[in-house]
């Protein structure tokens, strides 16, 4: 009896526990119907969408950077096809040991090494790098033999950039690079199109009209459509969008005149800007020395980044739109011009010149205590009188001073398409109780006034600035805001987009006053200080020449060029305007610790406005002179501007330009080659 009932609990027990598993399976089974009802019925686009993109890969194609060219349309930057070598630090287990076995393959010189460590720094660790570019078409062949050797590092075929003429006009075009994290953080900022737009992007403009025009020389990013088997190995296209190349920037500079310029400043140091006064058309841009701004198109490694960074020369500075120098005499015709505009002094008024100004018991000397005898507005001009212009400073006062050059554009951004421009120093009373802390130096004295006169003093300007207010006068008071780009050429359609400076309010001058200012300035190159410069010219020029202290004198101290430092010596200056009547250019330029402006400064412009009216090139033999300080007028025998040439591969001052490595690799199909024809 006990057993039967001991049996009879063993087969209730089992049969809880049965049904507790029956119950428990039907559950499971019914998580798994509900869960099967919520991905396959309620999410099920959701989830097909996913897996449809886990199918298929969305690939960026990157643009054909657009081509920028001169306004003859030659090519100053393009595009060509290289291989390259990278490396994706993420995917390698010891990134030291694999470039040390790469370089048994492929030479990875110290240069690539030191590139490859900046950029890494620079760099996200799933990033691919290169550690080797414009790789030859052998190695190529040697690495892809051996590849399997090594994980995390690939060829690519990229589009590089190429300023075929090197150093020149490199302040100008600027240069791209690889983006940065700044840059990146920066585009994240930008409406969802445009970030799209640079999506699969690696460089972007850094300097220059690179920088500036870096929407209409990127051009828009396509994109393909990739099938992918489940270990993410691409099956078939399935579709794909071409990109759109960038488009063409047309620049107002004519090369060859560039070209011109910075040979004939040589090894020396400054600025010249040359402006179209009827329209802002920028003619000329220099800025020396210069640099090669194909040495950071794909990482500059430190060696030459040191060398350019720390160079006395500070090639790297732009000088024509933030470099600030005082103007000198060059000042004297907007001293004036500002003079005539108040009614202050008359053009027939006359003072006499004594070589000595006093004010306040202190001596304001003329150079070598030079007495010019009795002068008027026009001989002051003429023979650039030091004590005339003391003294019409000193009955404007700083302040009328201020009120009457701002306008023109001193110690104001000119508005130019580059970006970096500094505004230099107009100083006014306001200016120095706000510059300054201490209350005896926020007061301005009477006698601070005087040198501003002569365009010393707190006075500094950039050579931008000096031609734009120069461009402003000599055509009676119209203003433009100075253009370094005149069309915007789209690449596909061949339509070009007129980029005109945009004209500003005229300045409300009297005729009569601009022409006498015209007129003086005439008389500079016929019987003043530059008239040996600009004996013999077929044309009516105007100019005026002007020598800045680069460093101030101790009272009573005398300067003598030849016991001072070079980099303590006076700056050479000339600004010069042609013709006279109808003006098509006007141009401003320092080279700087030259010395007086009729030696140095002066031959360069006459040698500009040789080449702008008469289409003439000066002969090698001259360029030497100029080089040397001796440019008096033209010696040899010119050559027409037609006639000049620089062969590819050169720049202009007959150095080697690096040119593609592999010729052989694939060229995108979009991209241009430079013309056959050379500046």
């Amino acid at each position: 009896m006990t057993e039967i009932k001991n049996l009879e609990q063993e087969l209730g027990r089992f049969r809880t526990r049965l049904w507790a598993a029956v119950g428990f399976v039907l559950f499971c089974f019914g998580l798994l119907a509900s869960r099967l009802v919520v991905l396959q019925v309620n999410r099920h686009e959701e989830l097909s969408t996913q897996a449809e993109n886990n199918r298929i890969a969305v690939v960026p194609i990157v643009p054909n950077r657009g081509l920028i060219v001169d306004r003859n349309g030659v090519v100053l930057a393009n595009n060509y096809s290289a291989y390259t070598l990278e490396i994706t630090p993420s995917k390698v287990d010891n990134v030291e040991a694999t470039i040390e076995a790469l370089a048994k393959i492929v030479e990875v010189a110290p240069r690539d090494r030191r590139r490859f460590k900046r950029l890494r720094e620079e760099s996200k660790s799933f990033e691919s790098i290169p550690i080797r570019t414009r790789l030859t078409d052998t190695e190529v062949a040697r690495f892809t033999a051996q590849r399997f050797r090594f994980p995390g590092v690939d060829i690519q075929a990229r589009l590089f950039r190429h300023y075929p003429y090197g150093e020149l006009a490199s302040h100008v075009l600027g240069y791209i690079g690889r983006i940065n994290q700044k840059e990146k953080e920066a585009i994240e900022e930008w409406p969802d199109e445009e970030q799209a737009n640079y999506r699969g992007t690696d460089y972007i403009g850094k300097l220059g009209i690179e920088q500036n025009y870096e929407r209409e020389l990127h051009g828009l990013t396509g994109v393909e459509e990739v099938e992918t088997s489940a270990g993410g190995r691409a099956v078939r296209r399935l579709r794909s969008k071409p990109p759109t190349p960038g488009n063409t920037v047309h620049m107002s500079i004519d090369i060859k005149l560039q070209a011109l310029i910075e040979r004939l400043y040589g090894a020396r140091r400054g600025a010249l800007v040359a402006i179209d006064p009827r329209n802002g058309e920028v003619l000329a841009f220099v800025s020396k020395p210069t640099f090669d701004p194909n040495l950071f198109v794909d990482g500059i490694d430190s060696d030459n980044w040191k060398e350019l960074n720390e160079s006395p020369d500070k090639p790297l500075l732009n000088r024509a739109l933030r470099g600030t120098y005082p103007p000198g005499s060059t000042y004297k015709p907007f001293m004036a011009l500002a003079a005539l505009n108040t009614g202050k002094r008359s053009a027939s008024m006359t003072m006499y010149d004594s070589g000595v100004f006093m004010f306040g018991g202190h001596k304001f000397r003329s150079p070598e205590n030079e007495q010019t005898g009795m002068v008027d507005m026009r001989r002051a001009i003429v023979r650039s009188s030091n004590v005339y212009f003391y003294s019409l400073a000193n009955e404007l006062g700083v302040d009328l001073i201020h009120s009457q050059m701002s306008p023109l554009g001193f110690g104001r951004l000119t508005g130019i398409d580059l970006k970096g421009e500094v505004t230099g120093l107009l100083p006014s009373t306001e200016w120095k109780r706000r510059a300054y802390k201490k209350p005896e130096q926020r007061r301005w004295y009477a006698g601070e006034t005087i040198s501003l006169g002569i365009g010393q003093g707190y006075n500094s300007f950039t050579m931008l600035q000096m031609a734009t207010a120069l461009s402003t006068v000599v055509s009676d008071g119209r203003r433009y805001e100075p253009r370094l780009v005149r069309e915007i050429e789209d690449v596909l359609t061949r339509e070009k987009r007129v980029v005109s400076s945009q004209a500003l309010t005229p300045l409300a001058f009297k005729p009569e006053h601009t022409a006498f200012i015209r007129e003086a300035m005439h008389g500079v190159t016929q019987e003043g200080t530059s008239t040996r410069v600009f004996l013999g010219a077929p044309y009516a020029s105007g100019g005026k020449t002007g020598t800045a202290q680069a460093v101030g004198l101790r009272k009573n101290e005398k300067y003598v060029a030849s016991r001072m430092d070079e980099y303590q010596r006076d700056h050479s200056l000339y600004e010069a305007f042609a013709p006279v009547d109808q003006p098509r250019i006007a141009l401003t330029v320092i080279v700087e610790n030259a010395g007086f402006g009729a030696e140095a400064a002066a031959p360069i412009a006459r040698r500009v406005l040789d080449y702008l009216l008469l289409g003439q090139y000066p002969s090698e033999e001259d360029i030497e002179a100029v080089r040397q300080g001796k440019g008096g007028p033209p010696i040899g025998v010119p050559r027409k501007v037609d006639e000049v040439s620089m062969p590819h591969g050169q720049d202009a001052f007959g150095g080697d330009v690096p040119m593609p490595v592999s010729a052989s690799a694939p060229a995108p199909a979009a991209a241009v080659s430079s013309p056959a024809s050379a500046p």
